[in-house]
């Protein structure tokens, strides 16, 4: 069986040789034979425990801790559990350093598209950024609201053109015509804009937003505090927004 010196059993640890003597005196690491002229020697299993001791230290348990889970009858479990939630913890790390990530990636995108940055306009990039979830949660109801609407509209089309049954395409007009007014005034109540002039974030009047010329996140509107008008960025309505209806 091999035998290691202090010395040598730092050095495949990648610890300094005060390192495991500290660990002697402490009496977690003690050495399995000492010469008679003094010299520690440790086994291949002394080597093992140095290499969980190393291990435990890197996830910043304590000497004392270190010392009671290595003495317990079943420290495998406890180290195991441990290893557990440093994964659970190292992949929640991942995560939200990933998410930052993307943040950050889209942040730069954003300031991109902006011909002249200032702190304003990376107030408004953020602000949109933050809201961006909640859009999306607008835009997916609006879309599964919708699909019953559309299912009717092709079921009328199709017995039309096979039955002659005309009045359910006509039904189907009256019930989408209500459908897209109410969806139309859910939406426009759900959102409000950022103006690029003077960023303030404003809910126009219904008519002018629903015939406005519009992108999937722009709408060319008058903003209602510097009469601005151009394409204003979409974002999700908070309470205290300010209302031209």
């Amino acid at each position: 069986m091999s035998k290691y010196t202090t010395g040598e059993i730092a050095k495949l640890c990648g610890v300094t040789v005060r390192t495991v003597q500290y660990y002697d005196s402490r009496g977690i690491l003690v050495p399995t034979e000492l010469t008679e002229g003094g010299r520690r020697l440790y086994s291949e299993d002394d080597l093992k425990r140095m290499k969980i001791i190393c291990f435990l230290r890197g996830l910043g348990l304590p000497i004392d801790s270190i010392s009671q889970i290595l003495s317990e009858d079943d420290p495998g479990s406890v180290i195991s559990l441990l290893l557990e939630q440093q994964e659970q913890a190292l992949k929640q790390e991942m995560e939200e350093r990933q998410d930052r990530l993307a943040k950050l990636e889209e942040l730069n995108r954003e300031l991109k598209t902006i011909k002249k940055i200032s702190l304003e306009s990376i107030g408004d990039v953020a602000y949109t950024m933050t809201n961006k979830k909640e859009l999306k949660k607008i835009h997916m109801i609006m879309l599964l609201t919708g699909i019953p609407i559309t299912i009717f509209q092709w079921t009328s089309i199709i017995l039309w053109i096979t039955n002659g049954l005309w009045w359910l395409f006509a039904v189907w007009v009256v019930i989408a015509g209500i459908f897209g007014i109410l969806i139309s005034r859910y939406y426009f109540k759900s959102v409000a804009y950022i103006c690029p002039q003077c960023h303030t974030i404003f809910r126009p009047a219904f008519k002018e937003a629903f015939w406005a010329r519009h992108t999937p996140a722009t709408r060319k509107l008058t903003c209602t505090t510097c009469g601005h008008n151009g394409f204003c960025v979409e974002v999700v309505a908070d309470l205290e927004v300010s209302s031209d209806e």
